[in-house]
């Protein structure tokens, strides 16, 4: 990994010209986004942050920035052959914007489990959107092969110097808004934004650091940089569609390995707790992957130097996704509890139970009473309670006291809640 100092120009695929080109090229296209300082999570991480709202972006994300720069860049002649890509949504929506605005004929391949606001937004900007493939890297197989047969040109997510140069404005545009930045966090998948970034402070020459970060259950730059090639993962597991990629290509795995300072990973767990910090205290809807960067911040900034740029690169996401998610943020922030207990099957055992949890002052949710479940005895009843709590030491209060009364209590687990 790089140690983050400047680099000469000519070891580099992407070009800093190329790159102020792509911004004109993008002006009034999209949008220099707002960097918003966050004195909450300044105060929580002990250090300056700011924010790159890159969520309030024109289609929702950073992907229009890139897609726009490769479609402009396409010929006369591969213009009228209509063009192609592959998207769990955001890249989808960004080619399909940079196509109508350019007069380009369109299609979309889409996971057949896609959020639903993002197939309709990508239709909405008037592309043809077929839905195949069971993830994100089926999908891509298939648009190559449609664009094969029927002689599309293909738009990679991330894997072109085009792309990579029109992602690198976002950079362009961190260094003005925060002159000083020591710390650039970006959320990754493939690694377009991240080398984008990269390049365009290292080509400037800041000294700022550049962290990618990757969500747990899809974190393939790790194994491929150790490994010295793209190692394609067997399997992706995460809410964070925005950045579940299987694996890096040639060219952005080079730039990651010279230009980038570390590559961190975060759990589902913190990714739910980010996405609800930022809902509740910095007023921002973020989609799960775009929430990454702030997941690895609440998780420690130790060794990180300040002032620090987290960019939230999306705010896509689906509403029952981001209730599921903030739900799960609630549980790892200690706001929210369910447990099940078991009573004497008599006359008042109810009241009583709720009667002890009213006293720890936590506020009840709902409540389960079962009298057939698998293992009770005769004379006893189950009950299920879900409570709003005031964080893990509240927490803990509640459970200490519910044993000390007799109870034996047990957790269910957290997909139920």
């Amino acid at each position: 990994m790089s140690d983050s100092n400047p680099v000469n120009e000519g070891s580099s695929p992407i070009r800093l010209a190329a790159i102020e080109q792509a911004r004109k090229l993008l002006d009034g296209v999209s949008a220099c986004t707002p960097i918003e300082s966050s004195a909450s999570l300044s105060a929580v991480v002990g250090a300056t942050v700011f924010l790159k709202c890159e969520n309030l972006q024109r289609t929702g994300s950073f992907k229009l920035r890139g897609a726009f720069t490769r479609l402009a860049a396409l010929s006369e002649a591969e213009r009228k052959r209509g063009v192609i890509a592959a998207s769990a949504g955001n890249h989808a929506q960004g080619v399909a914007f940079a196509a109508r605005e350019l007069g380009i004929e369109c299609m979309v391949f889409m996971p057949v489990g896609a959020a639903l606001p993002k197939i309709t937004a990508t239709r909405g900007y008037g592309a043809e959107v077929r839905l195949a493939g069971e993830d994100l890297a089926q999908s891509i197989d298939l648009a190559k092969a449609e664009a094969a047969t029927h002689g599309y040109i293909f738009i990679p997510p991330f894997d072109h110097p085009d792309i990579i140069a029109g992602q690198a404005t976002l950079g362009l545009e961190v260094l003005e808004q925060v002159p000083d930045v020591a710390t650039i966090i970006v959320p990754t998948g493939g690694g377009g934004l991240l080398a984008g970034v990269a390049s365009a402070v290292h080509l400037s020459g800041s000294r700022a650091r550049v962290i990618g970060v990757q969500a747990e259950g899809a974190a393939a730059f790790p194994a491929s940089l150790a490994q010295g090639r793209p190692v394609r993962l067997a399997k992706m597991a995460t809410l964070a569609d925005g950045i579940a990629v299987p694996e890096p290509s040639e060219l952005t795995l080079g730039i990651v390995r010279d230009h980038v300072a570390e590559i961190r990973t975060v759990s589902e767990e913190q990714i739910g707790e980010a996405m609800l910090f930022l809902n509740e205290r910095a007023k921002l809807v973020v989609e799960p992957s775009g929430a990454a960067g702030v997941a690895a911040l609440l998780g420690g900034a130790e060794g990180l130097e300040e002032p620090i740029v987290v960019v939230l690169s999306g705010g896509n996401v689906d509403t029952l996704v981001l209730n599921r998610v903030l739900q799960h943020g609630l549980v790892a922030a200690g706001r929210f509890m369910q447990m099940i207990v078991r009573v004497p099957d008599r006359p008042g055992s109810l009241v009583t139970f709720l009667t002890a949890l009213a006293e720890t002052e936590c506020n009840v949710v709902s409540v389960e009473h079962e009298r057939t479940s698998s293992g009770l005895a005769a004379s006893e009843v189950q009950i299920g309670v879900k409570v709003e709590t005031k964080g893990q030491d509240h927490q803990v209060e509640i459970i200490s006291e519910l044993k000390r009364l007799g109870y034996e209590v047990a957790f269910p687990a957290l997909e139920h809640a």
